[in-house]
């Protein structure tokens, strides 16, 4: 049975393909760049903006650094979702590169670089993320930097590549918690695999260490506000069954990350790696974060990191050993080229078609185009119910939403319009002043209902136009008469 190429400190690699490659990663940066400003702001970007403008060291649903980016990338450019997404086009160019450099550490040369490259160029979920600043953008290529080092460790024994992943680590954990996973399973397989040596090394400890480190003060607020984020794994665990639950977590994985070249290329990537000693630890570690991820309830799109050096290996093999006849015709350009029309043409992962909220709606992954549009009627509509209350009523009033994303919009849209929400993370932003009157509810009030006097239905989001976002046609209700103290009531309505 051939294998990848066993590794050695002393073998040479392959010569990079820095033009090719820079090429595909270009043109992916070139059709990110030209559609980040076609829409307006995701859902949950705004969301983003607005925890930066409640900067803290953790949240309920994530640690800081995307906030933190968001905030930043905000006030370079206030307003501007082009300059907002920056961080998301370099974070995917970047994640091109690395595909094709992992691809060379297997020993692959020119055409298993551009096979790589191309499989993440090509993945419907890093096309449709690549175009938001979100944390399915960013993580990916951080676990696609830390295998490359990892591959590369393996091959030259140089320990600083073991501070280098640490760092990347540290980063990742910045932006969500699921490479600890990785890393759990990393060691596991290492212990029982090998390279048993990975455990030996100083470098290994004192990175992880580092790593660790860098979280004490997201565990520290997680451990001040009753530890929200495992309430927020359960919150994710029971929505997990719109992306089929676990009998539909591999294959919608599978659909959203590899779609036709990159499914086909991560089963046998997967084959490869399991067949070599030297990286038998990389497929089980696959393997092994896949089965946490479904057991769990976690989402189809954890999985996503270690796509990429499963694309690398199946390259690798492909290029040394022609393919089996049966399938021979998958690693070729014209299927490139077919997944290329059929992803952009047909999922419609990236906003460059008009996208109608109606029955004649394109398919898309995830829905990301139709919750880019109308936040700012959105929010119209909740600053008209307002103005349309009796001076008297109004002087007082706040606004609390039974979203996230609606008080998030609010709060950029209309900054003066006191708005809150008990919803996910946006419920650690604060509470209504215990000095204010009348509430305006937008969406169910059935929860805030018992602690007023009197709940009546002033108005709706207008949903009568073509193109809507998921929040439109919300109903608006007045709450009038508050019996109880903001302390007491929002500890009872806060939810995940």
């Amino acid at each position: 049975m051939t294998t990848i190429t066993s590794p050695a400190p002393a073998r040479a690699l392959p010569a990079f393909a820095r033009g090719p490659v820079l090429l595909v990663a270009a043109a992916v940066g070139v059709l990110l760049t030209a559609v980040s400003g076609r829409y307006g702001y995701f859902g949950d970007e705004l969301y983003f903006i607005a925890a930066g403008h409640h900067l803290a060291w953790g949240y309920a649903d994530q640690p800081p650094l995307l906030p933190l980016i968001a905030l930043a990338m905000d006030t370079i450019a206030p307003g501007s979702v082009a300059v907002l997404r920056i961080p998301a086009t370099l974070a995917t160019v970047a994640g091109v590169v690395l595909a094709a450099l992992l691809a060379r550490e297997f020993g692959g040369g020119r055409r298993a670089q551009l096979l790589a490259a191309g499989a993440y160029a090509l993945s419907p979920n890093f096309l449709a993320t690549g175009h938001l600043l979100a944390t399915s953008t960013l993580d990916p290529a951080l676990w696609t930097a830390l295998t490359w080092l990892l591959v590369r460790w393996v091959r030259t024994r140089a320990d600083g590549l073991l501070i280098a992943a640490a760092l990347v680590t540290a980063v990742a954990l910045q932006v969500k918690f699921l490479v600890g996973a990785f890393w759990v399973v990393a060691i596991v397989a290492v212990l029982v695999f090998g390279p048993r040596d990975l455990l030996r090394r100083p470098a290994l400890w004192l990175g992880g260490a580092i790593a660790v480190l860098t979280t004490v003060p997201t565990l520290v607020w997680q451990a001040q506000n009753g530890w929200p984020q495992l309430g927020m794994s359960r919150a994710v665990a029971a929505e997990s069954v719109y992306a089929g639950g676990m009998i539909g977590f591999l294959p919608v994985g599978l659909l959203m990350v590899g779609f036709l070249v990159g499914s086909v290329l991560a089963v046998h990537g997967v084959g490869r790696l399991l067949a070599d000693p030297a990286y038998r630890f990389l497929g089980v570690t696959a393997l092994g974060v896949t089965l946490i991820f479904l057991v769990s309830g976690g989402r189809p799109y954890y999985i996503a990191g270690m796509f990429p050096v499963l694309w690398a290996a199946s390259a690798a093999a492909i290029e040394q050993r022609r393919p089996a006849v049966w399938w021979r015709w998958v690693p070729t350009w014209p299927v490139y080229a077919v997944t290329a029309i059929l992803v952009l043409g047909v999922l419609h992962v990236l906003p460059i078609k008009p996208v109608s909220a109606h029955a004649d709606q394109p398919l898309m992954i995830g829905n990301f185009q139709l919750d880019e549009i109308g936040w700012p009627q959105t929010v119209d509509d909740v600053v008209a119910a307002h103005r349309a209350l009796p001076p008297e009523t109004a002087r007082n009033a706040v606004v609390v939403t039974g979203d996230y994303w609606t008080v998030s919009a609010i709060q950029h849209y209309a900054p003066d319009l006191p708005a809150y929400s008990a919803h996910r993370g946006a419920a650690w932003f604060g509470t209504p002043p215990e000095g204010s009157g009348a509430v305006l509810v937008v969406g169910d009030p059935t929860s805030l209902a018992p602690a007023f006097d009197r709940v009546t239905q002033v108005g709706a989001m207008d949903n009568d136009v073509r193109v809507t976002n998921l929040v439109q046609g919300t109903p608006i209700f007045l709450l009038e008469g508050r019996n109880r103290a903001w302390a007491e009531i929002w500890p009872t309505i806060r939810r995940l």
